[in-house]
């Protein structure tokens, strides 16, 4: 799977970097799933200048807020015949 990083500058002017973004095609089941859960994220922590964090994985925030089922179709890793 595809992952990418995003870095954006938050209400305060500090540096924040978004990493472990999956990459979908636009006919995947979770493609839209994935952009809105995205976009709330990014504004969360846009608007909240506490936090002193300032890289954020992706991929744990869909770990805390899907159902694991979920989670777990979306990051499946397809296995490899005799080790290869």
């Amino acid at each position: 799977m595809l992952l990418k990083s995003l870095e954006f500058k938050n209400a305060v002017g500090q540096k924040v970097k978004i990493t472990e973004i999956p990459v979908l095609e636009r006919n995947s089941p979770f493609y839209f799933m994935i952009q809105v859960r995205l976009q709330t994220f990014m504004t969360s922590l846009y608007r909240d200048s506490t936090k002193v964090l300032k890289s954020y994985s992706f991929r744990e925030y869909l770990k805390r807020i899907l159902k694991w089922p979920v989670f777990e179709e979306l990051f499946k890793t397809p296995e490899l015949k005799n080790n290869a």
